[in-house]
């Protein structure tokens, strides 16, 4: 699907891209953003992003984002379920 949207001229000097690298950034910055809200899964960011899981990871490492989403509470429920 192709979603057209408009971005200011002044936006692709700010950043020195291309547009089709500027394309990219917005989607790996909206992937890794929703993936960290919890939004998105890793698989479906990096279906997002059209990259691998190992790339996506280099991109939550890029953007301060760990590739592990889970509450205190939700961890410990694992490594009970793990224990049994």
């Amino acid at each position: 699907m192709i979603i057209p949207i408009e971005i200011p001229d002044a936006s692709l000097s700010i950043t020195k891209e291309r547009p089709d690298e500027f394309v990219r950034s917005l989607r790996i910055a909206a992937a890794v953003k929703w993936y960290e809200l919890g939004r998105i899964s890793q698989s479906k960011a990096a279906e997002l992003i059209g990259c691998s899981r190992a790339e996506l990871f280099n991109h939550f490492r890029d953007y301060g984002v760990s590739f592990i989403q889970m509450s205190p509470e939700d961890l410990e429920n694992e490594l009970i379920d793990l224990s049994r």
